[in-house]
């Protein structure tokens, strides 16, 4: 019987919930729509998730977006529902709200309290005493310090308080539970939630027992409806107590060629570029005359490329909207899939990595191994494909420098 679903406000962020629930336990399926689900659940997994793009729509479009997924998940009777947000907490008032989510599932689920967990200690995210912080390389930054949050482009944060961060987006209160109160157990954290006025509760966490203990606290209480990042993903996977049989930790190397279609702006994405440089890769800077036809080309002669935005290339680097890079990206995947299917995809950027995927036909995705951390190879499957889709979804701030190279190689991570 199914235990648990999500709702994924990006689309590498739902591969992270679904590799969460999968090291816990639970095996689990992934669609790129509602409209999937249901076929999702003849195959009786632990857990079913739908890929959405919240994250990156305005907030006045998050209802349309957002409340059919709730609302068929709740009507499927799954016990446990999941919208699943980034550990950076990326939202603010206009683009990604979670404070409207929080209103759009109150109206769906009913006014019970809802338990937010963002801390993913694995990935560099710790919450304490209702404060975010974020690892960024070797050091650890309180959020609104981050180097990269700080100056996100769409998303800036300039609160590490988590709740007075949700707050500022809904007119529902938030609170906070301090890691402190855990000494009670989970039974008591559930009763907190019970007894709290609070639409929302920010809980701290730190280790992976900080997980656990509120993913036990979950299955106790009585909200259906949570809020958080894969951290909380993993602490109700082990406490659903499943044994299916976790990803293989390798995986062979690229039978074709690797393509990286990349719409990411971030430093860490820029650094993957430049080790794929170094390792002998071909780069095609998206935003210059004839990208699209150059890399079709260079795969076609068997070259492992990759096509980015990271940084200017020429004098005659153009400029194109978000859209517009994304139907672009999807056109050079189409064709260079079409001529050899057998291509490794990687596609980096949070949003980027959605829209390229639902333009290309991609209708669910399957974990196939994990040799890269946090990073998955995954079976992307869909009516435009003749065979499963070898890709990798990357969000701006994951993976090692040589990620790229390892993925064609199929060298696990390197420490």
């Amino acid at each position: 019987m199914t235990a648990a679903g999500f709702y994924g406000d990006d689309f590498t962020g739902s591969v992270d919930a679904l590799v969460q629930f999968r090291r816990a336990g639970c095996d689990g399926v992934l669609v790129t729509s509602a409209d999937g689900v249901k076929g999702a659940l003849g195959g009786d997994p632990d857990v079913v998730g739908i890929a959405g793009v919240a994250r990156s729509l305005p907030t006045a479009e998050l209802e349309a977006e957002v409340r059919p997924a709730l609302v068929l998940l709740r009507d499927l009777r799954v016990p446990v529902v999941q919208y699943k947000a980034c550990s950076t907490a990326d939202s603010s008032p206009s683009v990604g709200s979670l404070g409207r989510v929080l209103e759009i599932a109150r109206d769906v689920f009913g006014p019970a309290t809802v338990p937010a967990l963002f801390a993913q200690p694995d990935f560099g995210r710790y919450t304490v005493f209702g404060h975010h912080f974020a690892r960024d390389g070797e050091r650890v930054y309180r959020l609104d310090r981050q180097p990269t949050m700080s100056t996100h482009p769409v998303t800036p944060m300039t609160e590490s308080d988590l709740a007075r961060h949700l707050g500022a987006q809904t007119a529902l209160p938030v609170g906070s539970l301090p890691w402190t109160a855990y000494e009670a157990g989970a039974d008591a954290v559930a009763r907190f939630w019970q007894e709290s006025d609070d639409a929302a509760v920010v809980c701290d966490g730190f280790t992976d027992e900080h997980l656990e203990l509120i993913g036990r606290a979950v299955l106790a209480g009585d909200s259906p409806f949570v809020l958080g990042a894969g951290g909380l993903s993993l602490g109700i996977g082990r406490a659903l107590g499943r044994a299916a049989t976790p990803p293989p930790t390798s995986t062979t190397p690229s039978p074709g060629p690797t393509l990286v279609l990349s719409g990411s702006g971030s430093p860490r994405t820029a650094a993957q570029v430049v080790a794929a440089e170094r390792a002998g890769w071909t780069t095609v800077h998206l935003l210059t005359p004839g990208a699209v036809d150059e890399a079709v080309a260079l795969h076609a002669a068997g070259d492992d490329v990759v096509v980015h935005t990271t940084r200017p290339a020429t004098p005659g680097t153009g400029t194109a909207t978000s859209s517009e890079i994304e139907e672009r990206l999807a056109r050079i995947g189409a064709a260079c899939l079409a001529r050899d299917p057998r291509t490794r995809l990687i596609v980096c950027g949070g949003d980027t990595s959605g829209n390229v995927l639902r333009r290309l036909g991609a209708d669910s995705l399957a974990v196939a191994a994990l040799p890269w951390g946090n990073v998955a190879l995954c079976h992307a499957s869909g009516a435009p494909f003749d065979r499963p889709v070898e890709v990798v979804l990357k969000g701006g701030q994951q993976g090692h420098d040589d990620l790229f190279d390892d993925v064609r190689t199929a060298r696990p991570r390197r420490l």
